[in-house]
């Protein structure tokens, strides 16, 4: 009756969307480099190293050859063999150091771009999680974040590497046959067209796969979270027709992608050995017509084979660039995305508060023209107990959340102790105050771990008092291994009344001034229930109290009812108050709170065997509701 969508609805999930067409801040991604520049001259430096070798290769070859043909005897040939050896080897060590200190890098990179997008992440407003799915957040965190380290280290050092074994062949060959480099020439721009043509679509495809398997990532986690719920209303083949359909969308992206991909590298191929084609015919022809040595022209395909690798590679490192710019922009779209909460300039830390809260013409809207909360006013005194009553949608929770600054107001001002709550800084708010929700949050870990979260110096004997104050010391030392035996995910080995318990002791290990309770009750049985109200009895001692209440246990312990309907307030007063009011509060507590007294009060009367109770018009509608009258009607006199 109660509930509130504000807290029990997911908001509309958005589809995915390509990242920005802003250009990349080149400035900004290569800043990442900056800390590691030992490592990346010495990677640079042994990549020109080895490249230059490898520029030496067809030279000595051509030596090789002239050797052989010149029959000047083995001792020549065994020269220039261990030659060659020996800068094979001084290759391969050169690579080694390159590609070890490129990964290292890599690694740095990775990590600290990780945990820079991980804080910011954590830093922003509540409104971020709400617009976008956990998988969402996730593949940023993961594969974006790879692309932007294949980008910096893989790409950037290919395109080095390329263009340095390209301008040295290409130097090297003029020297050897001016003509025959200039024929070679020629051939470049059909190469750099083809990587232009393909480069764009490239990119396209590769966002949107991107997007599509962060989308089905989010999917399969939400089922996976909400396993217990798929499970009960057996939807696993519901879920496993929507990831399919999800993956089915990547997997036709990717599809293209690859169709794109693969028609890219085999026309460069095409392209790469018709050159070498052309080559080898317009040397041909140069070694018929005299102008060639045999040694010469097999040093100028070795080097056409060189410049036709290293122009492929050009045209390769663009698609591929094309390719990873989506996730490297959706990475930074995430770094720049803005909190919608932010402290002020001057923003004051508080160290401590009475409690006193107040609410002065407050308007919220989580969406643009639709209000939730319209001129909301209200005091509450420091230490004082009030509860929020009011039909779904009325804008209890949405209140609660107001109130550490999850959200801001559209309008109006919220003061604590007489100051505007964005006058304090959001950290030192939050500090101040303990919420206990409904459907209670543990992290995986042990208990201990999870009544610590309130205050991580707290030494072991806090832990258990409040543990003890939270009525829980008693199961988890019950517990296979005590305060050490892990929770499972979310809290999933311990019941709903052990969780409710978990999260009370924490929130009195935290001991804030102002308690903001969702309801922390009304999904557990009676004996659960019990245990828990103990519990937060003692914890509302002192603490001014804000309760979203659905149950009259917790109505009755509140010094004042705010009643809701519709974001505005309708009704406050004590309930007695409310009652002679006969409004709405009268009314939902008719409807929900005075029917179960009357029920039982009729279960405790004895009746003859199929005897039909005696209902008043008022108890009839609902006891029929209930299936009372047929449960009633068939109990038998006892003596």
């Amino acid at each position: 009756m109660f509930d509130d969508p504000e807290r029990n609805t997911t908001p509309p999930k958005p589809e995915p969307s390509a990242a920005p067409k802003r250009p990349i801040n080149w400035q900004r991604l290569f800043s990442y480099l900056a800390p590691h520049r030992a490592r990346l001259a010495l990677a640079i430096f042994s990549l020109l190293f080895a490249t230059g070798l490898g520029l030496i290769f067809p030279l000595v070859i051509a030596d090789l050859l002239g050797a052989v043909l010149a029959q000047q005897g083995y001792e020549a040939l065994n020269a220039l063999t261990l030659t060659l050896v020996g800068l094979f080897f001084a290759q391969a060590f050169l690579t080694f150091v390159q590609n070890y200190n490129l990964a290292y890098i890599g690694e740095k990179i990775v990590f600290r771009l990780r945990n820079q997008l991980y804080a910011h992440i954590q830093r922003l407003s509540l409104e971020f999680f709400v617009l976008r799915r956990v998988g969402e957040i996730l593949s940023r965190l993961s594969s974006d974040v790879n692309l932007v380290r294949t980008l910096l280290t893989t790409n950037i050092t290919s395109l080095l590497s390329n263009v340095l074994a390209l301008v040295g062949s290409i130097a090297i060959v003029f020297v050897l046959n001016p003509a025959l480099t200039l024929f070679i020439l020629v051939l470049i721009p059909s190469l750099f067209v083809v990587a232009i043509v393909f480069g764009r679509p490239l990119q396209r495809l590769s966002t949107r796969y991107q997007d599509e398997l962060a989308a089905a990532s989010a999917d399969a986690q939400e089922a996976i979270q909400g396993v217990r719920i798929v499970k009960s209303f057996v939807r696993e083949d519901y879920e496993i027709e929507r990831y399919y359909r999800g993956t089915e969308k990547t997997f036709k992206t990717a599809l293209r992608l690859t169709l794109y991909r693969a028609a890219f590298g085999a026309l460069m191929a095409f392209l790469g050995f018709g050159s070498l084609a052309a080559i080898l015919w317009f040397g041909g022809r140069e070694v018929i017509e005299g102008r060639l040595t045999l040694p010469v022209i097999s040093s100028f395909l070795i080097y056409g084979v060189s410049i036709a690798a290293n122009l492929g590679g050009l045209a390769s490192f663009y698609a591929e660039l094309r390719s990873t710019l989506g996730g490297v922009r959706r990475v930074f779209e995430a770094l720049d995305t803005q909190s919608t909460v932010v402290d002020a300039p001057q923003a004051i830390s508080i160290s401590t508060t009475s409690g006193h809260i107040k609410f002065e013409n407050v308007s919220f809207a989580y969406e643009d023209g639709i209000e939730v909360l319209k001129d909301i006013s209200f005091e509450v005194a420091s230490g004082e107990i009030v509860a929020l009553v009011g039909p779904s949608g009325s804008g209890k929770t949405t209140i609660v959340n107001l109130i550490p600054r999850f959200y801001d107001p559209s309008a109006g001002t919220i003061y604590l102790d007489g100051r505007d709550i964005r006058t304090i800084s959001q950290a030192s708010l939050r500090a101040q105050i303990g919420i206990v929700p409904q459907e209670t949050t543990l992290f995986s870990g042990s208990v201990r771990e999870n009544i610590r979260y309130g205050r991580l110096d707290a030494d072991e004997a806090a832990i258990i008092a409040a543990a003890k104050a939270a009525n829980a010391h008693d199961f988890i030392m019950a517990l296979p291994k005590g305060y050490d035996t892990e929770v499972g995910e979310r809290g999933v080995k311990l019941s709903g009344g052990q969780r409710q318990r978990v999260a009370i002791a924490r929130a009195i290990l935290k001991d804030p001034r102002i308690l903001l309770l969702d309801e922390a009750t009304s999904a557990l049985d009676n004996e659960s229930e019990r245990l828990v109200q103990e519990a937060l009895d003692r914890l509302m001692q002192g603490r001014t109290t804000l309760i979203v209440a659905h149950r009259l246990s917790t109505i009755k312990i509140a010094s004042r009812i705010i009643v809701l309907e519709s974001g505005r307030i309708v009704e406050m007063g004590t309930h007695d108050q409310l009652m002679a009011l006969d409004g709405l509060y009268a009314r939902l507590y008719n409807m929900q709170f005075r029917l179960p007294e009357q029920t039982a009060a009729l279960l405790s009367e004895p009746l003859h065997y199929d005897e039909q109770p005696t209902l008043s018009d008022s108890q009839r509608p609902n006891a029929a509701r209930l299936g009372i009258l047929s449960t009633l009607g068939r109990r038998t006199k006892t003596e």
